[in-house]
């Protein structure tokens, strides 16, 4: 399975591609930052960050868009511009008919270093760990995206039976109404 990872935001959205399987080594394939200049137009800077996730999206060619699920924060305006990246990257992707899951940050962080509230440095850690990288990526937000595409690959074999099994209830609850 190969998996773009997606931490949104309008200055700098992480983005990292991993390859690979649950219970077998990963793979990273790229990771890097699509970046915006502050003091740009709202509008211009949202087309900078689909111009770059569309780069990634042809060159890597993921199955799945793993995206961080924007979370209430304080404040308002920051929320506001991680919102607008995040529906950019899943506007790309739906585009192309790749499918997109939504991760919280708390999620990844479980996922990846085995605590909901891991900070940053332990994600980072982990991630160069798992991927057997040298060094952990700069800035943060690339490591977010790998770790967001690692979450995927190891939750989506069991969200995939939940979703399946949900699916056949559901079957036979309406056949049996309507018999």
């Amino acid at each position: 399975m190969r998996v773009l990872g997606v931490d949104p935001g309008l200055t700098r959205c992480g983005v990292g591609v991993v390859e690979g399987v649950a219970g077998r080594p990963l793979t990273m394939l790229g990771v890097g930052v699509v970046r915006t200049p502050a003091d740009a137009e709202l509008g211009d800077r949202l087309v900078a960050v689909e111009r770059g996730i569309e780069q990634w999206l042809d060159e890597h060619r993921p199955e799945f868009v793993a995206v961080e699920r924007v979370f209430s924060q304080h404040n308002v305006r920051t929320v506001m511009g991680t919102a607008q990246a995040s529906a950019v990257a899943m506007l790309c992707a739906a585009r192309r008919g790749v499918p997109v899951a939504l991760h919280t940050p708390s999620e990844v962080k479980a996922a990846v270093t085995g605590s909901g509230r891991a900070d940053k440095a332990q994600v980072g850690a982990m991630v160069t760990r798992l991927l057997r990288l040298s060094a952990p990526p700069k800035p943060a937000d690339a490591a977010d995206a790998l770790a967001l595409a690692i979450c995927h690959i190891w939750r989506a074999p069991a969200q995939n039976r939940l979703q399946q099994a949900v699916a056949l209830h559901n079957a036979h609850a309406t056949k049996g109404r309507t018999a």
